[in-house]
């Protein structure tokens, strides 16, 4: 009997380009997933807050929220599974906070198919803390963290109290990326 769609699963890795340390997640979804729905999963994952404009790319295609004053070449990302988006193709790139420009890439690691649906997506592994909303992309990162690391830096303090206290990049919880997940609606 063929497998049925529905119950394809996929096992993602979702990197976050041009920061170091990577800041990677592991995780399952269901291929009916959609795109809507696995913003949010990401967001959840990641650890970002879902304060800016996003989307997907896959090859010259682009998903995203309906926005009439962004961009109309965009398609409504709710009406597009991720079995669907993707066709062939083994990767697509999700773009969040387009003034910091995070750039994650996401690449198809498996196709499962499992005897029954999985409901929800979960993270299965994952390095580092996502960095903090806001902090200037990539370079902004790298500059923080230059800055925290450095109780001299003369943007230290600064630095700490624009965070309200401190930031570990190495932090990453399995557990609560799994609860955030699981509290999406």
């Amino acid at each position: 009997m063929p497998a049925q769609r529905g119950r394809v699963t996929l096992q993602l890795h979702v990197e976050l380009e041009w920061v170091t340390p990577a800041v990677w997640r592991r995780l399952l979804v269901p291929g009916e997933t959609k795109l809507s729905k696995l913003h949010d999963v990401l967001q959840a994952a990641m650890g970002w807050t879902d304060s800016h404009l996003h989307c997907f790319e896959v090859g010259d295609q682009r998903f995203g929220a309906p926005d009439p004053d962004w961009d109309d070449e965009m398609r409504d990302e709710r009406s597009v599974t991720l079995l669907d988006a993707l066709g062939p193709t083994r990767q697509l790139i999700y773009k969040y906070d387009f003034g910091d420009s995070w750039r994650h890439r996401v690449v198809i690691e498996d196709e499962i198919t499992l005897r029954a649906a999985l409901r929800s997506a979960v993270c299965l592994d994952g390095e580092n803390a996502c960095p903090p909303e806001d902090c200037g992309g990539a370079p902004g990162y790298e500059r923080l963290l230059e800055s925290l690391a450095d109780p001299n830096d003369d943007e230290h303090d600064s630095m700490l109290e624009w965070l309200g206290g401190t930031f570990d990049p190495t932090l990453f919880s399995l557990a609560a990326a799994n609860i955030a997940i699981q509290l999406i609606r």
